[in-house]
């Protein structure tokens, strides 16, 4: 089935502390615990649930003083999805670039003043960005080639629109376009979450 933003209209109900400020990651034929490897990040545990991995987000936020950046990896369809409540290490290029090496990632945030990115990398090099707010301003070596795809989603590509509904549903179900992978409330209520943190560049 295609993805459209109408298939994730359930994110504001079912995670709504989640999706007002996060970072979703895609990484494609590694594995979490390649990831924190490739991330030299610090592995502190496991959770169960999407519920259990916001909670601890906000525990280790107040622990570390906001000094480190908390991850939480689960498999999925022959991905890495890397979840950041209240995060942004996915969209940085410092963390892309490793993580992309010889696959693809496609990442894409939002923070609590609605500056949101959208990004996909292919073995370390920058293919497309934009801000899903303003999705007809796009750059990266292929700034153009999933144009068809952004309009199927939902994105107004005019220049002029003022169309920011749905604008976070319309990235994820880019991002599904874009992978394959298709997140539910029930995958996400389900799965176990391999936990590390990486100090703030």
């Amino acid at each position: 089935m295609n993805a459209t933003a109408a298939d994730y209209r359930w994110l504001g109900d079912h995670c709504p502390d989640l999706v007002e400020a996060y970072c979703a990651t895609l990484v494609h034929a590694v594995s979490p615990e390649e990831a924190i490897g490739r991330l030299r990040a610090r592995a502190d545990g496991r959770v169960q649930g999407i519920g259990a991995l916001v909670e601890a987000a906000a525990r280790a936020w107040k622990e570390s003083g906001g000094d480190r950046h908390f991850l939480g990896l689960c498999a999925v369809d022959g991905w890495t999805l890397m979840v950041e409540p209240n995060g942004y290490l996915g969209s940085l290029d410092e963390a892309a670039v490793p993580l992309s090496r010889g696959t693809e990632l496609v990442a894409h945030f939002r923070n609590v003043n609605a500056v949101d990115h959208f990004s996909r990398y292919v073995d370390g090099e920058l293919r497309l960005h934009f801000e899903p707010l303003f999705p007809h301003e796009r750059d990266g070596a292929d700034p153009d080639g999933a144009v068809a795809l952004m309009r199927e989603v939902g994105f107004d590509l005019r220049d002029d629109s003022a169309d920011v509904e749905a604008t976070t549903e319309a990235a994820f179900a880019l991002a599904e376009r874009l992978t394959g992978v298709r997140l539910t409330a029930g995958l996400l209520d389900g799965a176990e979450f391999l936990t590390g943190s990486v100090p703030v560049f």
